[in-house]
């Protein structure tokens, strides 16, 4: 069975040396995983049988539902049950987590993020609404709300958060947590050990840039 990586364009975006981490990860655990830079919205030109390994939950879901002999598991999985990844201890920091929309149906995906806050000694405080149950974040809502919308959207959902520190899994989440007044810390920088950057997080803006590469890739 043959794999590959695919960081997804909006981590492409934020930190391209944070994917290069993962797949050197992926290479030192299981040999070598190549790198797959297609967009997850295009033919993936990829051999039937091919598992992909996801950090998008974007990516997650068009990979299940779109291409046929094609398969993904998340990056979550893998390190959740990896004996070799040299986890960081946050000493027992209290976060909140928010759970993305494409995820929504995939209890893995929820148990293995949650194992390896653990993992990494984050006490997990939930919100009211969360894994099956998880409130969008607002992204999900632009180009169909207008802008002021989405934003109040993102700042409700924010609000729903019992922790000021908010762990994500999706890029886009990072914009909609800062925009709802919360520190947002992304999955993968938790994993390396690096901080979160906001980077670009007007909505219009941000998907303007995500189009951008999205449709060179």
């Amino acid at each position: 069975m043959s794999q590959a990586y695919a960081p997804g364009c909006a981590l492409m975006i934020y930190k391209p040396d944070l994917a290069k981490k993962v797949v050197d990860f992926l290479n030192l655990q299981s040999g070598d995983i190549p790198g797959h830079l297609i967009c997850c919205r295009h033919n993936p030109k990829l051999q039937v049988g091919t598992t992909v390994i996801n950090t998008c939950a974007g990516c997650d879901r068009r990979y299940r539902e779109l291409y046929e002999g094609i398969s993904t598991i998340s990056l979550w999985e893998i390190i959740a049950e990896s004996k070799a990844f040299p986890f960081p201890d946050y000493s027992g920091i209290e976060m909140s987590i928010h759970d993305a929309c494409p995820t929504r149906t995939e209890g893995r995906v929820h148990q293995a993020v949650r194992k390896l806050l653990a993992k990494m000694n984050i006490k997990i405080i939930e919100p009211e609404n969360t894994q099956a149950q998880a409130t969008c974040c607002g992204d999900s809502f632009f180009g169909v709300l207008s802008l002021e919308e989405v934003k109040e959207q993102m700042k409700r959902r924010s609000a729903e958060m019992p922790a000021d520190q908010v762990v994500v899994y999706c890029i886009s989440c990072i914009k909609a947590m800062h925009i709802g007044g919360k520190e947002p810390r992304y999955l993968v920088d938790l994993l390396f050990g690096e901080n979160t950057s906001i980077g670009t997080y007007e909505p219009k803006e941000w998907h303007d840039e995500l189009r951008k590469f999205i449709d060179t890739h």
